[in-house]
């Protein structure tokens, strides 16, 4: 039997709002969260031009402040399996991962991430951009909720 979650806080990661020109990360909101195991990203991004497309990144911190001396955010990662072979060690690949959407329709796209494990973390948060692909210039909306539980 699953156990189904008795509280469930929803929260705004990135109010509705232009992003940033020519690919610049905006400013990331602090989202405190400790006590939660998962979270649920709900995305809203129009388009500022033809061909759109957003990218974000997590960044979570174990700290519920930054400590001095101490880096305190970690982005997230994705890693891809070493082809297994008998008698031989693995090896595997890691490294932080950008994600990127691309819009299709030129309306509200309304997408959903997650959802994320978050068991040990403190704050997060997303930092976004319009990718350098898309239009930098004409940079579309972006709105971002958070669903914890």
């Amino acid at each position: 039997m699953t156990d189904i979650p008795t509280y469930i806080q929803v929260q705004t990661i990135r109010a509705a709002a232009v992003l940033e020109l020519l690919s610049a990360w905006d400013t990331a909101t602090e989202v405190y969260c400790p006590g939660f195991e998962y979270v649920m990203f709900y995305m809203s991004y129009t388009e500022g031009g033809a061909s759109g497309i957003f990218d974000f990144t997590l960044e979570v911190s174990p700290y519920t402040a930054d400590v001095v001396g101490v880096q305190s955010w970690f982005r997230q990662s994705i890693i891809a399996g070493g082809g297994v072979v008998v008698a031989t060690d693995t090896t595997s690949l890691i490294q932080r991962e950008n994600v990127s959407y691309g819009a299709t329709a030129g309306l509200v796209e309304n997408i959903i991430y997650g959802p994320v494990e978050i068991r040990g973390v403190e704050r997060l948060r997303l930092l976004c951009r319009e990718n350098a692909a898309g239009t930098p210039l004409t940079p579309g909306t972006l709105h971002i909720v958070g669903a914890f539980a």
